[in-house]
């Protein structure tokens, strides 16, 4: 029996399974992906310091806040990973020196202190979302905003004059307003753009925030209304748009807002 000719053979089966899409892995905690925090994290401490007039303890702040953060960001990368080793660098170097330029501010400014029973429940919040790797969540969005929002009060209290207790609270809550506003927007655009309610959410949203903006003050309400039109716009008529321009986006929008609240109060 002669052996089978080419012709003959059966063909090579070739492996036609798709191929497994790339994870996206996290990254090793020294640097935050979360390019849009900034903003968040630089405008309420400045604000706070343009009302309270500036001191040199302003940047010990500054510095000590945005240590602080990536303390922070490195901490919920390493719980939300199960606390693995690789991520336990940047958690015990950004924490150790934030605990020094904390120590240091606190020296210089101990009535800081009375923040603590503010900050301290925000933080244990947004670490426990952490844990459950919730920290996408609409409850811990909120969290890590108003956190951000109340350096504005802290920030003021620091300054070389003595600014309207309702002026500070006016900015801070006009901050808070705005970048809460930021949570159903960017996730409109990226993570649930394809829930219409959260859309209408961001929506509705922007139109309360304008109407008691214009309350409080034309400028406020005009800037409002932009941002509600934004909010209902943006979503059905680029409902591609790249994160990259959605943050160039809120940049411009940030500088709008912040330039209404410093002409305001």
């Amino acid at each position: 029996m002669s052996a089978p000719t080419p012709a003959s053979s059966p063909a090579p089966v070739r492996d036609v399974r798709p191929a497994r899409p790339r994870r996206r892995r996290p990254g090793s905690g020294w640097v935050p992906r979360q390019h849009g925090a900034w903003a968040m994290l630089v405008v309420p401490p400045v604000v706070g310091g343009v009302l309270g007039g500036w001191s040199w303890r302003h940047v010990l702040l500054l510095v000590a806040w945005l240590v602080g953060y990536l303390a922070y960001h490195a901490a919920g990368l390493w719980l939300r990973s199960g606390r693995r080793p690789r991520y336990r660098g940047p958690v015990v170097t950004y924490g150790a020196v934030g605990l020094v330029l904390l120590a240091a501010l606190l020296a210089v400014a101990p009535r800081l202190l009375v923040w603590a029973p503010a900050f301290l429940p925000l933080l244990v919040v947004s670490l426990v979302a952490s844990v459950r790797r919730a920290d996408r969540s609409w409850w811990n969005d909120t969290v890590t905003v108003l956190a951000a929002a109340l350096l504005t009060p802290v920030a003021a209290g620091l300054g070389t004059g003595d600014p309207a207790p309702r002026t500070v609270w006016t900015a801070t809550a006009v901050l808070a307003a705005y970048f809460l506003g930021t949570v159903p927007y960017v996730k409109s655009l990226i993570r649930e753009r394809d829930d219409p309610r959260v859309r209408r959410a961001s929506v509705a949203y922007h139109l309360v925030v304008a109407a008691v903006g214009a309350v409080v003050h034309p400028l406020l309400g005009c800037v409002g209304a932009l941002l509600a039109l934004r909010a209902r716009l943006v979503p059905h008529r680029w409902p591609q748009v790249r994160p990259a321009v959605i943050g160039a986006g809120e940049v411009v929008a940030t500088l709008v807002v912040t330039a209404a609240v410093l002409l305001v109060v």
